[in-house]
């Protein structure tokens, strides 16, 4: 009976700290019945009987089966502890933003999203307009609009001076390194320190494969090979899937650096480019002893087991052409887009606008070497297809025996996985830069292309063999010819002939329904 008291005791104490209302005790085990009736658990006098099996739980909590007894121990069981109480959050508002008053931007910023309360108290213009005067000083603020008038008053709406700091760290970082870009090379129209820039920001390459289960995998990249306008990027270390179960791709820059500060945003992921393999059609480039080369979209080369499906390594050739505002400024869903700023073109002074003054810059290379680099001036649009789709610029005329030009070395692609490495006869890489009459960047391209032999003879001047690249996608095409000399065991470059869309120059030059190409 005494631990049947305690018992009751206990539970009166739980249900008083529950602040609960009081709930009835349940039901105990019934005393020992008489002399000759042993209980549920004991034995028979002399010891020797059988052991009785475990009782039901009806038995255990009451004499008789009454459900007011089994529901009240199912509630003593199903008891939740109390809530612990936040008494952080109890304090005062002004302790409180005493206490945040400390903190710097960036751990202001972050203690934000710990609720509600901390990310109204986290927003507090005083504090904001402390630090953004502390870090960037007067010299920095000068009111120039009834936004500024509005703020020397006072009269700002919640959150006003947060808002301006992160505008102006977000800009101020930009800006410095905006201003190592302003140097533009004459030879490539694209600025010289492209490279250099990456590499001190600390930019990476992540690629994104999901499969057909919706099963994500992230790879850091390998390698980066650059050159003078393009970069190609190589993964071949961790465990590829099966290259016809990946249904899509994608490529973000990410930059890796310590957060000294808020300016710097920590493994911000930008999205770059993205390839649905579902949907795509797969371009066959090439094939060794060991692997195949797979061209799903521009500028995506796939290598994989020859006699299996397993992916051995994956390169990305990327121009770069704003390739650091594409690594850096675009957001984890959405790639970055250059704001249209171009003034439009008065066709009245010269309805021939934009149709003349083309200037080319033109490489063939691969991973390691160029096969063959071109400057081209004062290129002209000419004819127009029969599809009446395609403006042609012809660089080099197979009838002009000086502009041909020679290939240097062999034409292939080398590649290496994690454990093996090769090369990939009649197979490299095309990058090509054509900048307006202004020397602006107009078309930038930099995507793998093969040789093919041609079903006859292109130019009667040559007695090898004749073999085409091309290069095709949306916004034009890319046709060169070759041939290969025996003598000198090398390829000559007799045409090449470039095709821009006409959709493609009238949404660069902005043209308008009065000011069109008229075909």
């Amino acid at each position: 009976m005494m631990a049947a008291g305690r018992g009751d005791f206990f539970r009166s104490l739980r249900t008083g700290l529950e602040r609960r209302p009081a709930q009835p005790a349940p039901c105990r085990r019934p005393a020992a019945r008489g002399r000759g009736s042993p209980g549920p658990d004991e034995r028979p006098a002399g010891g020797r009987g059988r052991r009785r099996p475990p009782t039901s739980e009806a038995s255990l909590t009451c004499g008789s089966r009454d459900p007011s007894c089994l529901e009240a121990r199912r509630e003593c069981h199903s008891v939740k502890p109390p809530p612990k109480e936040n008494f952080v959050e109890r304090l005062p508002p002004e302790i409180l933003i005493k206490i945040l008053s400390h903190l710097d931007a960036s751990s202001l910023f972050s203690i934000g999203h710990v609720s509600k309360l901390f990310h109204r108290l986290a927003s507090d213009d005083a504090m904001w307009r402390r630090i953004f005067m502390s870090e960037f000083g007067r010299h920095m603020w000068r009111p120039k609009s009834a936004a500024g008038a509005a703020a020397e008053a006072g009269d700002l709406s919640p959150g006003h001076w947060k808002m301006i700091y992160l505008r102006t760290v977000t800009g101020h970082d930009v800006n410095m390194w905006r201003r190592e870009l302003r140097d533009i090379s004459p030879y490539t129209g694209l600025p010289s320190q492209t490279e250099w820039v990456l590499r001190n920001l600390n930019v990476s390459w992540e690629l994104t494969l999901r499969d057909s289960w919706g099963q994500e995998s992230r790879l850091q990249h390998s390698r980066a090979f650059f050159f003078e306008s393009s970069v190609i990027i190589s993964w071949s270390r961790g465990s590829f899937a099966s290259c016809h179960h990946i249904s899509s791709i994608q490529l973000h820059g990410v930059r890796r650096e310590a957060p000294r500060s808020p300016r710097v945003r920590p493994d911000w992921r930008s999205l770059i480019l993205k390839v649905d393999m579902k949907t795509r059609p797969w371009h066959f480039l090439g094939r060794d002893r060991l692997i195949k080369l797979l061209h799903p979209s521009p500028g995506v080369i796939i290598g994989v087991w020859r006699g299996q499906s397993i992916v051995a390594f994956i390169m990305v050739c990327l121009h770069l052409h704003k390739l650091v505002e594409k690594s850096l400024l675009g957001s984890p869903a959405c790639p970055y887009y250059e704001p249209e700023d171009r003034p439009p073109p008065s066709c009245d002074s010269d309805p021939a606008f934009g149709l003349h003054g083309f200037t080319l810059h033109f490489v063939l290379h691969n991973t390691g070497t160029e096969i063959m680099s071109g400057h081209f001036r004062q290129l002209s649009c000419g004819t127009v297809q029969s599809q009446r789709e395609l403006v042609e610029v012809k660089v080099i005329n197979k009838d002009n025996l000086s502009q041909h030009r020679s290939l240097s070395g062999n034409v292939k692609l080398p590649w290496k996985s994690e454990a093996l490495e090769g090369a990939v006869e009649n197979c490299c890489v095309m990058t090509l830069t054509l900048l307006d009459e202004l020397l602006k960047p107009f078309w930038c391209v930099s995507s793998p292309v093969c040789v093919k032999m041609a079903k006859r003879p292109l130019d009667l001047d040559y007695g090898g063999e004749h073999f085409l690249m091309e290069h095709r996608e949306p916004g034009g095409k890319v046709r060169m010819t070759l041939v290969w000399l025996k003598e000198q065991k090398q390829f000559f470059l007799v045409s090449l002939t470039v095709y821009i869309s006409v959709s493609r120059v009238n949404r660069h030059l902005r043209r308008g329904d009065g000011c069109t190409m008229r075909l």
